[in-house]
């Protein structure tokens, strides 16, 4: 049928061009009959609003009777017999890709509003524009979907054609980079009854995964739908979803097919709201109906507005590209030539091309633009099937999940309540325990020794196992129970009939891999190698492996272990400062008090005794001098900490084990060649190897009992001089045998024992959850008590470690504390002394030197102004000989020396011993020396002992 466009304006007709174009639909269906409608009503508003155009779209239509023989054969006859300057159509992406081949080789545009299969832009075709959204481009918003919402795996369901497989890898690629597994793919012939859809579906009904990709048309996807909520595929836990190629038809679906579909989430093209799209559903509803009176039902969706856009977008193109002339060369078309080589190449296709593609304007679909001849996505919408479509959320390539367009947050948190199939509300975790009611098979190794770890007993007769138990069975127990959903299993050993292992940790895990079991359980460590087979759960055991030696006490009896509680360094220091206080304290005190005066060898004496003596006890001197009692204070309490922390290591050191390691460097087993154990089977014997272990001095054990006997022979013997093993396993060897083994360094980092399930394994997540909150909880602890407590008679494994000398580190503040203390003491006693005799200094009728030993002299002087040199009733001193006189009479006294009082009077003996009287009153009776005032100057102390006597006054306390 062949349509002609005429204008209903003023326009002459002899004025506007016409542009043959074809048009290629299913007129049989629905979607054709609505696509015309809209095509027609798309060039009758383009035109009336732009009657000053002076083309006009001529269209020619052709039926392509749903068929893709008849498109082609449509397309053929509009290029050899009408020479159409492009084409629209057709509606599948089967039919448009030998349509686009045709376009491109007579150089045709073909533009497509409903070609949506990712395979057509393979065919590399700069004719061919999709007027439509790429399958492609709703991945984005799938993966998103199931990311959010955590799902592991995810089975597509797709049509078996082109249409169907096209997206199937790109989804792919898509899942993998999220890390959710495609377990399975199903496909479904387009012609399949519905005992073969049937029959696929149980085949996922057995399957744990329960999250379902349906890419499809409507025709063969509410099938899909009807049977699946037959067989109980639509019930509580399971999640479907379904591409644009279903959402955007939903409305044509019959009510029946709605109903089976409650629970599900679709993914389709987001059309802005406008007034513009309300109007032209009205009106396209009107003239539809007036069209075809007995389709009642039929809704415009999304189809109708892309027809209607790509139909504007050709008009203003052939506008654009300013057509004249029409017709196809065909100057090298033979005469005869079949139908396929017959329509030559048209004149006006690189012009029709260019202007295409730089078409743009404001559809009823949103923003038209072509980039590389493809159209350009905006925005998903996210509907919920639930009595009808409603919806939940959007997603855009820029912000990803969002309620609200306008929204920034990407979790599904943002997405409006979603009721998923069985009307649930809660989230569904994606996967199932087969339905079949098969139990999982749970492997677990058989081995001799450690049997707290796994145990495994076998009955001799029946040769079938009666028990599994141990450490790593309860704790699996306790985190299964952990779990939200039940989950059967049956423990499977790992063993011959016979009751022997079957083969090593690594055949166990091999096992998973084939398929033969489901998951293993026991103290298999989590390794790298290991996990290119299986994943594993998060740890439960403490990582590592580790070197145990035995242990020697190590405490020496000798009659210098006095000296070993405290380092060189902080002996040298407490000598330096017993010799320092006693310094200060001499300086401080000389001068007032008589216990420190005398001789230089007493003077010495005196102070280093006291000083030493704070260690032991309180001392015979008296500390006069205030500044000398606040320093005495302070080193009394830094000797008390010091002597206290002494005994206490002293004690240690004399009671306590010193147990050390016979052995502490892996070097020094290779260099001496001794043996090393290592337990059958396990991976450190990789280990071993390549720290450079001759495997020759690599020696098995079976349990700890076998360990210790290794230990006790000796390498030299037979036995062994280490054993490395994982931490968990030295843990339960040192418990069982206290106080001879230890474990030092180094520590090989490992992960620590896991459950290892099928790569991919929906389980590994939920069951790694449970294991965080077993192992923080108190289970745990009751479970490690109930298997390894029992060996932990043994004193605590601090109590065997050698105690450590003390070291100036644990002391240099104390020190510092009473080194400022004296300082600062020395500091004022200096600042006060100089300040009390700057006379003496000031002199300048002396020389330096001479000024200098008079001070000195006064500094070892007594301090007769001190209160300890007086007495109540004063303080009489008697010439015992001749004394010394003044050294220099030019100088005055020290104030020190002299009273302070107004009225104090001085005597001085000269050489006769005669009194001479300075600085005093002239009046003065130099024969009254019975009445001399209690300040009477003091004379200077002479090195040698027998001059002291002979020239010091000899000072007489009156009797009250």
């Amino acid at each position: 049928m062949i349509l002609f466009f005429l204008t209903n304006t003023a326009t002459s007709k002899n004025t506007t061009i016409p542009v043959n174009v074809g048009l290629v639909l299913d007129m049989n269906g629905e979607d054709g009959k609505t696509a015309l409608r809209c095509i027609n009503m798309s060039l009758s508003d383009f035109y009336n609003s732009n009657s000053h155009y002076k083309t006009r779209l001529l269209l020619n239509t052709r039926n392509s009777k749903g068929d893709v023989v008849a498109a082609a054969a449509a397309a053929l006859d509009l290029l050899n017999n009408v020479q159409v300057q492009a084409i629209l159509g057709p509606e599948n992406s089967m039919q448009t890709n030998f349509i686009i081949q045709l376009g491109n080789k007579s150089q045709v545009p073909i533009l497509s509003f409903s070609a949506t299969s990712p395979s057509l832009t393979s065919i590399r075709s700069p004719y061919f524009f999709r007027g439509s959204l790429n399958d492609s481009s709703q991945v984005g918003a799938i993966t998103a979907l199931i990311k959010a919402f955590g799902w592991r795996e995810a089975v597509p369901i797709y049509v078996d054609n082109q249409y169907g497989e096209a997206m199937i890898p790109s989804l792919t690629d898509a899942l993998q980079a999220i890390d959710t597994r495609v377990p399975y793919r199903s496909v479904i012939s387009p012609l399949a009854t519905d005992d073969q859809i049937k029959k696929e579906l149980y085949k996922l009904f057995t399957m744990q995964t329960r999250v379902f990709i349906l890419h499809m048309l409507p025709s063969l996807g509410s099938r899909i739908f009807e049977r699946a909520n037959e067989i109980g595929l639509m019930n509580k836990g399971c999640v479907w979803i379904m591409t644009d190629g279903m959402t955007n038809l939903l409305r044509t679906l019959e009510p029946s097919v709605i109903d089976s579909m409650q629970g599900v989430i679709g993914v389709g093209p987001y059309v802005p709201k406008t007034k513009a799209v309300e109007n032209f559903r009205v009106r396209w509803k009107r003239k539809f109906l007036q069209e075809n009176p007995s389709l009642v039902d039929v809704e415009l969706n999304i189809l109708g507005l892309l027809a209607y856009d790509a139909t504007r977008a050709l008009a203003v193109a052939v506008e654009k590209a300013g057509i004249t002339s029409f017709g196809f060369d065909k100057t090298n078309v033979s005469s005869n030539a079949t139908d396929l080589e017959a329509f030559g190449i048209s004149r006006n296709g690189p012009k029709l091309l260019q202007a295409l593609s730089s078409t743009r304007f404001k559809g009823l679909t949103g923003d038209y633009v072509f980039v590389d001849g493809q159209l350009q996505s905006s925005a998903f919408e996210i509907i919920n099937v639930n009595n009808g479509a409603r919806g939940v959320g959007f997603w855009t390539p820029e912000k990803g999940l969002t309620q609200k367009l306008s929204s920034n947050s990407t979790t599904k948190s943002k997405l409006k309540p979603i009721i998923w199939p069985g009307d649930s509300t809660s989230d569904p975790k994606g996967w199932e325990v087969p339905t079949n009611e098969k139990k999982l098979r749970i492997g677990v190794p058989v081995k001799k020794g450690f049997s707290d770890f796994v145990n495994v007993t076998i009955d001799p007769k029946t040769q079938e196992p009666t028990s599994v138990t141990g450490y790593c069975i309860d704790v699996f127990n306790a985190v299964i129970q952990e779990l939200p959903y039940a989950v059967p299993y049956d423990f499977v050993p790992y063993a011959q009939p016979d009751g022997t292992s079957s083969g090593s940790y690594n055949d166990l895990i091999y096992q998973v891999f084939r398929g033969e079991l489901d998951a293993v359980v026991g103290d298999i460590t989590i390794v790298f190698n290991r996990s290119n087979y299986v994943d594993f759960t998060l740890p439960y055991t403490e990582s590592g492996v580790s070197m145990i030696v035995p242990i020697k006490d190590n405490k020496k009896r000798n009659a210098w272990v006095f000296l070993q509680p405290l380092t060189w360094d902080l002996w040298v220091t407490s000598l330096c400062f017993f010799i320092f206080i006693g310094f200060v304290v001499w300086v401080l005190e000389h001068r007032v008090n008589e216990d420190f005066r005398g001789p230089a060898k007493h003077q010495v004496g005196t102070s280093f005794w006291f000083s030493f003596s704070t260690m032991a006890f309180s001392q015979r001197e008296r500390v006069i001098s205030n500044l000398a009692r606040f320093v005495v204070i302070v080193w009394c309490f830094v000797v008390l900490i010091l002597t206290q922390s002494y005994t206490a290591s002293l004690t240690s050191l004399l009671t306590v084990q010193q147990l050390q390691p016979t052995i502490t460097d892996v070097k020094m087993l290779i260099k001496r060649g001794d043996n090393v154990g290592y337990q059958k089977g396990s991976f450190v014997l990789g280990i071993l190897k390549q720290l450079g272990f001759d495997e020759k001095k690599l020696i098995v054990y079976n349990s700890p009992e076998e360990c210790d006997e290794l230990f006790q022979k000796g390498s030299a013997n037979g036995g062994i001089a280490a054993a490395f093993d994982e931490v968990p396993y030295m843990k339960l060897l040192i418990g069982q045998h206290c106080s001879k083994y230890t474990m030092v360094e180094p520590t090989f980092k490992t992960a620590g024992f896991g459950f290892a399930f099928p790569l991919h394994s929906p389980l590994v997540n939920d069951v790694s959850k449970a294991i965080l909150n077993v192992t923080e909880g108190d289970k745990m602890k009751e479970i490690e008590g109930a298997w390894f407590k029992k060996h932990s008679s043994c004193p605590d494994a601090s109590t065997a470690v050698s105690s450590l000398s003390l070291g100036l580190n644990s002391f240099w503040g104390l020190f510092l504390i009473a080194g400022i203390a004296a300082i600062l003491a020395l500091i004022i006693f200096l600042v006060v002394f100089v300040h009390q005799n700057r006379n003496v200094l000031k002199n300048s009728e002396s020389s330096l030197l001479s000024r200098i030993r008079i001070f000195l002299k006064i500094f070892v002087s007594r301090d007769l102004s001190a209160h300890t040199f007086k007495d109540k009733g004063g303080i009489q001193v008697h010439s015992m000989g001749a004394t010394e006189a003044s050294p220099d009479s030019r100088y005055p006294a020290s104030p020190s020396s002299y009273s302070q009082h107004a009225d104090s009077h001085f005597l001085f003996y000269g050489e006769q011993g005669t009194p001479r009287a300075e600085y005093g009153n002239s009046n003065h009776n130099p024969n009254s020396q019975a009445q001399a005032p209690p300040e009477i100057v003091s004379d200077v102390e002479l090195t040698s002992a027998g001059q002291e006597m002979a020239r010091s006054p000899h000072v007489v306390r009156e009797n009250k």
